[in-house]
C-alpha cells in the first residue's frame, strides 16, 4: 500500500536558483552550501550571473562549479542586478526559479516551504522575511536597526507580519511562466527591480504572497561608508518608484526625507536663534531612545552603534529621496512595459526580448 501511494505522488518541481553577484568573495561560499543543502527532494541547479568583481568572487564561483554539477555560472558584464537576474533566468531551465543573492542564507526549508505556498495559494510569487544578521558589532547594530519599526518603518519583510497578499516581497521564488510572460526585470531600475515587476505581475492579475515561514539570513554592509551609499540608493530610487507609480507614496517614504530636512533647517537656524536646535536634539533623542528596545540581547559594543546605524539610514536614504533627478525617472518611465495578460500570445516573447537586449549567454556547465 505504502508502495502505491509512494508511486502515485506526484513529483515535486524542479527548481532553478538564480544569483546576481558582485564582489560577493566573503559569503558567496556560504550562500551557495545554503541552497545545496536545502531539505528539498526536488531537482535543483544554481546559476551564479557574475559582475565585474574586484575580489576573488569569480574565483570562488568557478570552484564552487567545479566541486558540484549544480552550480553554474553565467556572465554578467554590466555589473547591474536586473541584467544579471535576466542572464540567470535565461541561462536556467527549471519551472520554479528562486531569487538568493551572494550575502543571503536560505533557511533550510526555505525551497521546499515556498514551493508548498505556490500550490496551496497559487501565488505568482512567494516570500518572507529579511532576517539581518550580523557578525561584529557594528553588523549587529546594522540588523538591529534594519528589522526595528524605528528604523524601516511597518515593512513586512524586514519586521514580521502574518501571511497575507503583498504588494512586493523579499527576494522571490517565482513560477517561470510568469517572469517568461512577463518579460523579466526591467533592466533600468538598478534598484527597486523587485518592487517593479511584483507592480507588474500584480496588473497582470496575479497574487504575490507574503509569508513569515520564509526567511533568508541578510548580512549587512560591513562599514558606515557601504551601509550610507546602500540607504541613499534605496531613497534615490524610492523617489523613482513614486514617480514611476503616483498611488505608491506613504508616510513610511516620507519620514526620512522629514526628518533630514528638520535636522537640516536646526542647524541652519541656529545662526540666528538657538532654540531651532531642538530639531536636530529631538531627532537624536528619539533614535538614541528607539535603539534601547531594538539592541536588547545584543552586547554593549553593538547596542552603543545603533543609534548611528539609524541615524546613517534615515539620513541617507532622505538625502537620496529628495535629490534623485526626474531626468532619471523620465528614463525609467520612458522604459514602461504594460503588464502582459495571462494568455497573450507572441507578446511575452516580445516583451522578454526587450528585458534582456542581445544573445542569451549560455551558462558554463
Amino acid at each position: 500500500m505504502n508502495a502505491v501511494n509512494t508511486a502515485s505522488a506526484p513529483a515535486l518541481p524542479a527548481v532553478s536558483v538564480i544569483m546576481p553577484v558582485l564582489n560577493e568573495e566573503r559569503h558567496l561560499r556560504n550562500s551557495v552550501r545554503h541552497i545545496l543543502q536545502q531539505s528539498y527532494a526536488g531537482e535543483l541547479e544554481v546559476v551564479i550571473a557574475l559582475g565585474p568583481s574586484k575580489d576573488r568572487t569569480d574565483a570562488i564561483a568557478a570552484e564552487l562549479a567545479a566541486e558540484d554539477p549544480r552550480v553554474h555560472t553565467v556572465p554578467n558584464p554590466t555589473g547591474r542586478t536586473p541584467a544579471a537576474l535576466n542572464a540567470a533566468i535565461k541561462a536556467s531551465r527549471h519551472p520554479v526559479v528562486v531569487r538568493v543573492d551572494g550575502h543571503g542564507m536560505l533557511s533550510p526549508d526555505y525551497i521546499s516551504t515556498a514551493v508548498r505556498l505556490l500550490e496551496e495559494t497559487g501565488a505568482a510569487n512567494v516570500g518572507g522575511l529579511m532576517y539581518a544578521e550580523g557578525e561584529n558589532a557594528w553588523e549587529q547594530a546594522v540588523a538591529a536597526a534594519m528589522t526595528a519599526k524605528i528604523g524601516v518603518g511597518n515593512a513586512a519583510f524586514h519586521t514580521g507580519g502574518n501571511a497575507a497578499p503583498a504588494d512586493t516581497v523579499y527576494l522571490g521564488v517565482f513560477r517561470r511562466e510568469v517572469l517568461e510572460q512577463q518579460g523579466g526585470y526591467n533592466v533600468e531600475f538598478i534598484r527597486a527591480q523587485d518592487w517593479e515587476l511584483n507592480y507588474r505581475i500584480r496588473e497582470a492579475g496575479h497574487l504575490i504572497w507574503f509569508s513569515p515561514e520564509l526567511r533568508v539570513s541578510y548580512r549587512p554592509r560591513p562599514s558606515v561608508r557601504t551601509l550610507a551609499k546602500q540607504y541613499k540608493d534605496y531613497g534615490r530610487w524610492r523617489r523613482v518608484v513614486t514617480r514611476y507609480h503616483r498611488g505608491s507614496v506613504n508616510l513610511r517614504y516620507l519620514a526620512a526625507p522629514a526628518a533630514l530636512l528638520a535636522c537640516v533647517l536646526g542647524v541652519v537656524g541656529a545662526l540666528l536663534t538657538p532654540w531651532t536646535l531642538v530639531l536636530p536634539a529631538g531627532y537624536l533623542a528619539v533614535i538614541t531612545a528607539g535603539s534601547l528596545p531594538a539592541g536588547r540581547g545584543l552586547p554593549a559594543a553593538a547596542r552603543l552603534r545603533i543609534p548611528l546605524a539609524l541615524a546613517t539610514m534615515h539620513m541617507c536614504w532622505g538625502y537620496g529621496f529628495l535629490t534623485s533627478p526626474r531626468s532619471l525617472a523620465r528614463r525609467v518611465i520612458a522604459s514602461r512595459r504594460p503588464a502582459v495578460q495571462a494568455g497573450a500570445t507572441g507578446a511575452a516573447g516580445a516583451t522578454a526580448g526587450a528585458a534582456a537586449p542581445g544573445p542569451a549567454q549560455p551558462a558554463q556547465r
